[in-house]
């Protein structure tokens, strides 16, 4: 539950009652019960699963945006890297909300609240969860300001992710927006930082399911390995379907599996990746499984793969 005290007051509320230690103050002027709060930590703590700080993230940044949002003028809308936590999308900030107006409109202070005075030409708006929010592709173009090239292709590869349904089916339909839509949003004339976009854009995919995906991508890339193909189904000599992996390289009959956490702490995933990775191997299929460990702080993926893809006939330069 949250409001405005000018609402309560309204309502009767008295001012004492506005200073009772069953509701907190998140911003000014802003009340919610500490029983919500208390009911949402419950809900992150109880939270398992390979998307687990996507999701607490998601849920906190929304009840933040909910609770500012009787606050906010008619005309603002939520922004950079809110839209992201919104989204549960790589690079998000739910801690602080980014309140945008269009200019000239004068852009809100308050603590807690990051004000951005943008050009009407530069975003879409569109309604979610009743909230304003920029647009999927107009958020990205508008954080090139602030995010690096590399940060813009980790982005891009999220929104322009094409999903797959219940039987392994990739529905398009789900993506948050598509290839034109970016390029549309970075061509607008005047754009900030068009070149870093233009240059990020470039490098995007539509298949990479995770940030640690489009970081190996990226670094094999940077490191002269040959193209990977990604999201790519795995078939058994009769036709049958035994897996579906992130980053393969067909050619080499080599897999690349990337492994969160959930791998190693989930009972239920660790037999099902034994058995795919047999039948995989029975199939033909070499699998090389890295972690985030390898791709971000041993730095050793690249090398690893290389060494598979020399085993299997690969030469560089080929």
């Amino acid at each position: 539950m949250h409001f405005t005290t000018r609402q309560a007051l309204a309502a009767g509320v008295s001012r004492r009652r506005l200073r009772s230690r069953d509701l907190t103050a998140p911003f000014h002027g802003v009340r919610r019960s500490v029983a919500d709060v208390r009911a949402q930590q419950r809900k992150n703590s109880a939270e398992t699963g390979p998307l687990a700080i996507t999701r607490r993230i998601m849920r906190d940044a929304a009840a933040l945006a909910h609770a500012y949002a009787p606050a906010m003028s008619p005309q603002s809308f939520y922004a950079g890297r809110t839209v992201l936590a919104l989204r549960g999308l790589p690079f998000a900030d739910a801690e602080i909300l980014d309140v945008g107006v269009i200019a000239p409109r004068r852009a809100p202070r308050a603590r807690g609240v990051r004000g951005r005075k943008i050009e009407e030409r530069l975003v879409q708006i569109e309604v979610i969860g009743g909230l304003r929010i920029s647009n999927a592709s107009t958020t990205w173009a508008m954080l090139a300001r602030e995010l690096t090239e590399r940060e813009l292709t980790i982005l891009a590869d999220a929104m322009l992710h094409i999903p797959r349904d219940s039987s392994g089916t990739r529905d398009p339909a789900r993506a948050l927006v598509t290839h034109a839509e970016l390029e549309e949003a970075m061509s607008v004339p005047g754009r900030p930082r068009f070149g870093r976009l233009h240059a990020a854009l470039a490098r995007a995919r539509t298949g990479s399911a995770s940030v640690l995906e489009s970081e190996y991508r990226l670094d094999a890339e940077d490191g002269s390995l040959p193209g990977a193909e990604l999201d790519v189904e795995i078939f058994d000599t009769k036709g049958r379907r035994i897996g579906i992996s992130e980053i393969v390289y067909p050619k080499y009959r080599l897999v690349v599996e990337i492994e969160g956490d959930h791998h190693r702490t989930s009972r239920a995933q660790w037999n099902r990746d034994i058995d795919k990775y047999r039948d995989y191997a029975d199939a033909g299929w070499e699998v090389v499984r890295i972690t985030s460990a390898h791709i971000r702080i041993q730095r050793s993926a690249v090398q690893t793969v290389r060494a598979a893809l020399l085993r299997k006939g690969w030469r560089p330069g080929n």
